[in-house]
């Protein structure tokens, strides 16, 4: 059974991130679409195995699989995927494609390759977590996605002006445990 909104607003069922090999960088699924990390891990190599050959570096390409529309795009030796739903609108998953792209760029500083996504993991799964939650579209502006993530990564140590309030809330409970403790 789809969920209630599902006539009403767009959504995505995976978001994808492979390397040149195939294998996983980052990925979230939205969807029980796929049921087992071995379903989850065939749908993947079946896409990855359809588009590698493809040239999608100078802009998004639509493909269907399977009864999903995958918009997919290739940078130095990343694969970014989105998944949907095979009545969803392409253009909506083209956006949601590009913020991810452009929003990762903006994180990684240009410098997008395997490498520097590996170390910066945790920047571009809440970058995911931004875009997209429970496969509800929430933001698709690369700058604002970068900037919230940015901001939830500036760490405890930097000085209050440069942290939000929940930021600087939980750098003072901390502060305040800490007194408490000692």
């Amino acid at each position: 059974m789809s969920p209630p909104y599902s006539e009403a607003c767009p959504s995505v069922k995976n978001i994808l991130l492979l390397d040149s090999d195939g294998k996983r960088v980052a990925v979230k699924y939205f969807s029980d679409d796929w049921p087992t990390n071995a379903a989850k891990e065939a749908f993947e190599r079946v896409v990855f195995t359809k588009t590698q050959k493809t040239n999608a570096r100078t802009e998004a390409e639509i493909a269907m699989f399977e009864n999903y529309i995958v918009v997919y795009k290739f940078v130095q030796d990343l694969h970014f995927f989105v998944t949907g739903g095979d009545d969803e609108n392409e253009l909506i998953l083209a956006t949601v494609l590009t913020a991810f792209f452009d929003s990762v760029g903006a994180l990684l500083r240009g410098n997008v390759d395997k490498r520097e996504a590996l170390e910066n993991l945790d920047l571009i799964l809440l970058c995911i977590d931004e875009i997209v939650d429970g496969g509800i579209i929430l933001e698709t502006d690369p700058n604002v996605i970068a900037g919230k993530v940015a901001s939830n990564s500036i760490d405890s140590n930097a000085p209050l002006s440069e942290q939000t309030l929940t930021q600087a809330f939980a750098t003072a409970r901390e502060h305040f445990t800490r007194s408490l403790l000692k």
